[in-house]
């Protein structure tokens, strides 16, 4: 406890330090000018005899012996000054004076050596000696000073903001491992970020060239191949992640029990590409397998309508191509049930048209409002009910989509034990709106398809989420206890909210138990800050008045990563939380690391990669071949069915026929 007492104290005791220090000096100079003393009549009997003493005690034995001492008592005084604190005082300052000072201070025995009177050479050594000891004296003094503390030091506060995390390789079966650095306190340390449970879905946020693909999702998928899940990714730009995929799965097909297959659907190279039907009718059980694929290839070709769900102009357009579906699911046992066959017969006329669908009698519910209308001829309504479903189906009508629609090279039960796959497809970002909505067909297929039961731990990575309008919310909730991994590239929040709407992609950020976030800004960078919590942070204020200088230290609760800090993350940086599993317990799940990638491995590896396998040898002739067959298909579907129709006299009723 500091008091005035002790404080008056100590001021004495280095007074007195400081005064033996001066007093050593004075005695060394009086011997080492002696002469000169003798010469100025400052001498006398007295003051030799007690010399006489001091020299016999050895202190002045040698010409440095009492410099050094007198420096020693120097220094000892100058550790307890406490000057008043100045702001302006710097360290280089008060290290130039006391360099400056102790040169001058050894060397002033050059002095003695130059041929001089003796009165001229003790006056110049004894002012050159003090005047080093005066610099000395000056640099301490300054020394006392300086303000000590870290504000200059820290401007952006990184040193505070750092926390521990997890430096341990937790590794399962399951699992996703990726090597980091982080800095704690200044150091840089080696950590690891593990992605124990990804059963429980990943999120990977971050603007373009933040590194997602790269130091992330890339690696999911050759750590997941490599220990032996079926896998579907979605490439937004093909072929970038099938390669990687695709040579992954040629390095470690051998760990599988039975060897999975290897699909890719490209619908801008079409040797390159496998056909599968989305509409498999094995796969179609009832009616609301078809009402969910109305639901996605609609609302994905009109990204609007999403928010505007339970419309009468939206509900309707669906309605009507539910029915359409399920009269081809059901007609022939099947036989042509392929989108393409679905667009082509919603552009026949509608008395052939709802002739045929009329024979279906599960489907009555849903053509009713359109038969009415028409039989009404309430021309309005009826086009403002199917048109907007015609004219958009119209847009994906082109023979090379047709080509690969509808054919049945593989099914989307992924993860079946007996048949697993590796399927791959491609979007095109020139045609994101196109191709987005047919993928969204088949992913959302596919997610009803390998959510039960008894299969094979699968892996479900999707790059540039938002372009496919996929109700993946039931598969991260419930996907879990089936081994279904969802792994999720999004740009940034608000790009969801964009395209899910708000309610929806709040619902798909909050549910997922990992995270990793690249460099994002504006609001997913403070919901971020908030997810990964506060840590205790060390904090210092400075105060300078007239009188005194005084810094104060607290610690408090702050952000460990603030939103400032993460809109302003290094490619390859990346913030977030791990997800832990209830035999494997993880303290530290937060993380702030750059991720180690080995670039120079990872590029050799890269130019060692095959491209995707040519399927087929395919042309124009052939592509426009299946086209038109395809319309074939339906103008004998309607011929046929009119005639089975007017022949039979029990079923002739069900013939629409409006005059004019």
């Amino acid at each position: 406890m500091q008091t005035g007492e002790n404080d008056q104290a100590m001021r004495k005791i280095l007074d007195m330090t400081r005064l033996i220090s001066i007093f050593i000096l004075l005695l060394h100079f009086y011997v080492v000018c002696y002469g000169a003393f003798a010469g100025w009549h400052l001498v006398s009997g007295l003051t030799d005899r007690l010399l006489g003493n001091v020299v016999k005690t050895g202190l002045l034995s040698s010409f440095l012996k009492p410099k050094f001492l007198a420096l020693a008592f120097l220094a000892i005084a100058l550790i307890g000054v406490k000057g008043k604190k100045d702001e302006k005082q710097t360290w280089k300052t008060a290290v130039l004076y006391l360099l400056v000072g102790l040169l001058v201070y050894l060397a002033s025995w050059l002095v003695l050596q130059v041929k001089l009177t003796m009165a001229v050479a003790a006056s110049l050594y004894m002012g050159v000696t003090g005047l080093g000891y005066l610099l000395m004296l000056s640099g301490g003094t300054m020394v006392s000073k300086i303000i000590r503390d870290k504000l200059s030091g820290d401007i952006f506060n990184r040193d505070q903001e750092t926390f521990p995390q997890e430096e341990r390789l937790l590794e399962n079966e399951f699992s996703v491992n990726l090597p980091a650095k982080y800095v704690l306190k200044g150091k840089v340390r080696d950590g690891w970020i593990n992605f124990i449970n990804l059963f429980r879905a990943l999120i990977v946020l971050g603007s373009p060239g933040s590194g997602k693909s790269y130091f992330i999702i890339r690696h999911v998928i050759t750590q997941h191949i490599r220990k032996g899940f079926a896998m579907f990714v979605y490439d937004f730009k093909m072929p970038d992640l099938a390669v990687i995929a695709y040579n992954t799965w040629l390095k470690y097909k051998h760990v599988y029990k039975v060897t999975p297959k290897f699909f890719s659907i490209n619908f801008d190279d079409l040797s390159r590409s496998n056909r599968c039907n989305p509409l498999d009718p094995s796969a179609m059980l009832d009616l609301t397998d078809a009402v969910e694929s109305a639901r996605t290839i609609l609302l994905g070709l009109n990204r609007e309508w999403i928010k505007r769900q339970g419309d009468f102009f939206v509900e309707s357009p669906i309605n009507f191509l539910t029915a359409i579906i399920w009269y081809l699911r059901k007609y022939d046992n099947g036989e042509f049930c392929t989108l393409p066959h679905v667009i082509e017969l919603m552009q026949a006329d509608y008395d052939s048209l709802f002739t045929l669908l009329s024979t279906q009698k599960e489907i009555d519910v849903l053509i009713n409002p359109f038969i009415s209308a028409y039989k009404r001829d309430a021309v309005e309504q009826l086009e403002g009910q199917i048109a907007s479903a015609k004219i958009t189906m119209a847009r994906i009508a082109s023979p090379q989509l047709y080509y690969v629609l509808s054919g049945n090279e593989f099914t989307l039960d992924i993860n079946n034990p007996q048949e697993p796959k590796i399927v791959c497809m491609g979007n095109n970002p020139q045609k994101i709106q196109i191709y987005g909505a047919v993928l969204s067909l088949f992913t959302n297929r596919l997610l009803k398809i390998i959510n039960q039961k008894d299969k094979l731990k699968c892996s479900l990575v999707f790059d540039e989420f938002p372009t496919l309008t996929t109700d993946i919310i039931p598969t991260i909730s419930t996907g879990r206890s089936n081994l279904i991994a969802t792994t999720l590239g999004i740009q940034d929040a608000s790009q969801l909210r964009k395209d899910y709407g708000r309610e929806q992609a709040d619902v798909i950020m909050n549910i997922v138990g990992n995270m990793a976030v690249g460099q994002v800004s504006g609001d997913t960078a403070k919901s971020v800050s908030e997810k990964i919590g506060r840590i205790m942070q060390e904090r210092e204020s400075l105060s300078i008045n007239r009188s005194d200088t005084s810094i104060s230290r607290s610690k408090q609760l702050e952000a460990a990563v603030p939103a400032s800090r993460i809109s302003a993350l290094s490619s390859g940086e990346f913030v977030g939380m791990v997800a832990d599993n209830p035999d494997c317990k993880i303290e530290l799940k937060a993380f702030h690391s750059e991720i180690v990638n080995d670039h120079a491995a990872l590029k050799k590896e890269i130019d060692g990669y095959v491209p995707l396998p040519e399927v087929r040898k395919i042309n124009a002739a052939i592509v426009e071949r299946n086209y038109l067959q395809i319309r074939q298909d339906i103008r004998d579907i309607i011929e046929l069915e009119m005639e089975r129709l007017l022949n039979d006299p029990e079923l002739s009723h069900l013939v629409i026929r409006k005059t004019a």
